[in-house]
């Protein structure tokens, strides 16, 4: 009895000692800050460059697993989809939501843009080429479907990637048992994959030092004053998106705690504003949503791939809306009614189209082009685009863990359970399941642990 005693205490201790996932990144974070400003200030340039290469370096790590990641767990929870009688209403009201929530976002924008005017009085000149790629609705057509699979993988085009891994995922659902060893074969290459991808994700305390110290010491902050009405739109919005919207969402119609929400999703979301990578974040995001959130596993791995690819509330709803307006009132063109109800369409239904491309950017340029705006707006707007990238990425992360938790709690396949618990720590290693993990019921059996954890 007394060995399990004096087991238990140091075992105890070493829980009480270590620091919290979500606390090391906020040091992270604050250390990238001072270190950004030290470099900028001072001008030292080897700090400033050892900086950018540790930030570049862990975006490159968790870009390295990305493409296996995704394709494994889209195929998987396809084929396990057959399992849930309502796989087909989850993913219609996974359209729905992302929809409807990208709606109210571009409204916001709209709302704020009018308000505010960013542009009006706004004298700037571009020396900034066009980007290289524009947006255009035939871009969704021509960039769904891979011409070469092995670009799609080396060039972390997740679109295409979700697009193939949809379509082999429910070739093997109809298969049925002849498809079962090809079925384990990939439940064991995620499991792997998602191995390898935690002891990445334990470096993102450095990682979001190095992101944010390259930031400040590249940009800093002079680049705002020229834009700061336009700056501070877009980082309104955005916030009002994820700091209103959600929490009205997450409290009426999923009927849980935003507060809870927040605290749990924190580390992605940050993880998000530094990295401004929805695909770079999407694997902390996913093993939020299932592990601190409760949402069924199988609904979860399909959800998460899906909405990190089209699920853009910061890049495709509040950013365009605002910068349209922006433009507009810059170059002395006015806009009416129809041309507001063109941007909330854009916006809802342009996103997919530039999943595979270059974000943001390319979502300004299939606005402005279906608006008949100069497209030399864009160069107006690519000075500051880093700065406003953090807020956008963050907002589009957040959305894409909201509305998994709304359907799961519509379909009966959120575990309040694990959803109501104290968070459990993310620098440990993740929960691995074999096979099907749908039912919430299969949760039960981790209630203790997540209950206890700190």
């Amino acid at each position: 009895m007394s060995v399990n005693t004096e087991t238990a205490i140091p075992n105890k201790t070493r829980r009480k000692r270590r620091v919290p996932f979500a606390a090391q990144l906020l040091i992270g974070l604050v250390l990238g800050l001072a270190l950004g400003f030290v470099a900028r200030q001072w001008s030292v340039d080897w700090l400033g460059s050892t900086l950018d290469t540790v930030g570049s370096l862990f975006v490159q790590l968790l870009f390295l697993v990305v493409p296996v990641l995704v394709f494994t767990a889209v195929v998987v929870s396809i084929a396990n989809l057959r399992n849930l009688a309502n796989a087909g209403r989850l993913v219609a009201k996974t359209l729905l939501w992302f929809a409807a929530t990208s709606l109210i976002a571009v409204a916001i924008g709209l709302a704020i843009g009018l308000i505010t005017n960013p542009g009006q009085g706004v004298t700037l000149t571009s020396d900034a080429a066009r980007p290289e790629s524009t947006g255009s609705w035939t871009d969704f057509l021509t960039g769904i479907i891979p011409t070469n699979l092995v670009e799609s993988f080396t060039e972390v085009n997740v679109l295409q990637i979700v697009f193939v891994a949809i379509v082999i995922g429910a070739a093997a659902s109809k298969v049925g048992d002849k498809a079962e060893p090809f079925l384990r074969f990939n439940r064991s290459v995620l499991d792997i994959t998602q191995k390898a991808l935690w002891w990445v994700i334990r470096l993102a305390p450095i990682g979001t030092a190095g992101l944010i110290g390259k930031s400040i010491y590249s940009y800093g902050w002079d680049l705002l004053e020229p834009l700061a009405v336009f700056s501070v739109d877009i980082y309104l919005g955005a916030l009002l998106v994820m700091l209103v919207v959600y929490p009205v969402l997450l409290r009426f119609v999923a009927k849980v705690s935003p507060l809870q929400f927040f605290r749990k999703a924190w580390p992605a979301i940050q993880l998000a504003f530094v990295s401004r990578s929805s695909v770079g974040t999407m694997p902390l995001a996913q093993r939020t949503v299932v592990e601190r959130l409760g949402v069924s596993r199988d609904y979860a791995s399909f959800a998460s791939p899906f909405g990190a690819t089209t699920k853009m509330d910061g890049c495709a709803a509040v950013y365009p809306a605002i910068a349209a307006i922006f433009v507009a009132q810059v170059y002395g063109i006015d806009l009416g009614i129809q041309d507001y109800l063109l941007i909330a369409f854009v916006s809802v239904l342009g996103s997919a189209a530039t999943a595979g491309l270059t974000g943001a950017t390319v979502m300004l340029t299939l606005t402005l082009s279906t608006l008949g705006l100069p497209l030399e707006g864009v160069g107006l707007l690519l000075a500051i685009d880093a700065i406003m990238d953090m807020i956008r990425t963050a907002v589009n992360v957040a959305g894409q863990m909201v509305v998994p938790v709304i359907v799961a709690r519509s379909e009966g396949l959120l575990d309040r359970a694990v959803y109501d618990a104290p968070p459990r720590p993310l620098d440990e290693e993740p929960t691995i399941s074999e096979g099907s993990d749908s039912a919430p019921e299969q949760a039960e059996d981790r209630r203790p642990a997540l209950a206890s954890a700190t």
